[in-house]
């Protein structure tokens, strides 16, 4: 079992997300790979999409002998929204319906705002933002005419706490948490409910490949309220919280896994 994922297997079993039709964006690698494992391990039915080939499909076998379902992954390019579009109309077919969205996937590139270009201004919002929204516009029909659903965003806490060289994707992640708020009230009639979570400074393989070495990780730990790195599961474990029967009245929110870091 992975170890980023462990907890949040272990942690809660929820008997109305067995057989839930669950689609996941950036599933194949760190906290996606959690979110795709703590719903497997649920006996959900799970499709995530990314574009990390190699990753994903690891993924999949990884966890095919053991799963009551196994996921199912579809190579998606989600700046091409063609391509989206394609890829929600398969997952929606295969799974007969979508109950659950988690909007998951994103990139955290550093940069520089004098370097900034209109093109790579649109390239990151369209790797952070846009396909929020697009790929929601997508199963909203479906959950309006079974008069349920759970939509769930990833913010991220960097935006919070105004952290350096990260203009445009704190720009993307802050319109997030506002899309979050008005899809909830524009959705609510219809019973299908919109949530964000904010993870913190989360121990995935690349975070701590590129940004996180021992001198940044020491002053994360200095800041947080709670000692010890937040892992992966413990934001899948709220994910899947949020998404089931016990969460029915949760709506328009943002939810923190940050251990207090402030």
């Amino acid at each position: 079992m992975n170890k980023h994922v462990e907890s949040a297997v272990r942690a809660a079993v929820y008997p109305d997300l067995a057989g839930k039709r669950v689609v996941i964006t950036g599933g194949g690698s760190g906290i996606g790979e959690a979110i795709v494992e703590g719903f497997v391990a649920q006996g959900a039915r799970v499709v995530f999409l990314d574009i990390a080939a190699k990753d994903s499909e690891a993924l999949v076998a990884r966890l095919k002998p053991t799963a009551a379902i196994a996921p199912t992954f579809r190579r998606t390019d989600l700046t091409d929204l063609d391509d989206l579009a394609a890829a929600m109309t398969e997952a929606d077919k295969a799974l007969g319906g979508i109950d659950i969205l988690v909007n998951n996937a994103a990139n955290d590139d550093r940069h520089k705002i004098e370097d900034v270009t209109p093109e790579y201004w649109d390239n990151r919002l369209a790797v952070n933002l846009r396909h929020l929204f697009f790929a929601a516009q997508a199963v909203v029909p479906g959950m309006k005419a079974r008069g349920r659903g759970s939509i769930i965003n990833l913010g991220s806490i960097s935006w919070h706490l105004g952290l350096p060289d990260l203009v445009l994707y704190q720009t993307a992640k802050a319109g997030i948490e506002g899309m979050t708020r008005a899809l909830a009230r524009d959705l609510g009639p219809h019973n299908i409910r919109v949530n964000a979570v904010i993870p913190g400074a989360i121990k995935t393989p690349r975070q701590d490949a590129l940004w996180h070495d021992e001198e940044e990780t020491r002053r994360i730990m200095e800041a947080q309220c709670l000692p010890g790195r937040v892992m992966p599961a413990d934001v899948a474990a709220m994910i899947v919280f949020l998404a089931t029967e016990n969460a029915r009245y949760c709506t328009a929110h943002t939810y923190f896994v940050d251990g207090g870091w402030r």
